[in-house]
């Protein structure tokens, strides 16, 4: 099954900000428990790519693990050789677009205007994160797709239990969801872990049974 057909099959993508290499299992156990299987972990987390390496190990190909917040070439190189099965761009940046795909890695390149859309992916993006989403609501989402119907697009920024499906009516292929639905500073015993639980548990059975 490929990133692509994964990614839209598990619909729901968390960013994981400043986990550590004593959350960073139970954080996507957790996660993976309540129905969630994209995991995005971001580049400015100290020794991020220490944790890639200690979660992809730890997982199998049930949870789907990336990195996101890359805003060079350099650091999509090192996620990739650490284990990353895709890179996330905050931004459009043509340098990780063009490295991710000499090495073959599914990248997902932020972007907002149709211009920046439409651009990264004549550029080589394999999905555009459309960021921030909720400064221009779902129904942006649906104008773009009319033209641009053929790129598959996710959203990050604002999305919540209350309006994520309106995006996937609009047509998006997968949402990002961050500390709405996990923050690693919060989590200091087992009651908020499966407080974490109970959350991705409450945003995949909203998802999937609307």
């Amino acid at each position: 099954m490929s990133i692509e057909h994964k990614i839209h099959k598990g619909k729901i993508m968390a960013v994981i900000r400043h986990a550590d290499e004593t959350n960073i299992v139970p954080i996507i156990e957790s996660l993976h428990e309540g129905g969630i299987t994209l995991i995005e972990i971001t580049a400015e987390t100290p020794k991020v790519t220490r944790l890639l390496e200690k979660a992809t190990a730890v997982f199998d190909d049930e949870v789907v693990i990336g990195v996101g917040t890359v805003l060079d070439a350099e650091t999509t190189r090192l996620a990739m050789l650490a284990g990353a099965q895709f890179i996330v761009t905050p931004t459009l940046n043509i340098d990780v677009i063009k490295m991710a795909n000499r090495y073959g890695i599914f990248v997902i390149s932020g972007a907002l205007t149709p211009t920046e859309i439409l651009t990264a992916y004549e550029h080589g993006a394999d999905m555009i994160k459309v960021f921030p989403a909720n400064s221009l609501g779902a129904d942006y989402i649906k104008n773009i797709l009319g033209p641009l119907g053929y790129i598959p697009l996710m959203v990050t920024g604002g999305i919540s239990l209350e309006n994520m499906n309106d995006y996937f009516q609009a047509g998006c292929y997968a949402i990002g969801i961050g500390s709405s639905l996990v923050d690693p500073v919060k989590l200091t015993s087992e009651k908020d872990f499966i407080a974490l639980n109970n959350r991705a548990r409450e945003y995949a059975n909203k998802i999937f049974n609307p």
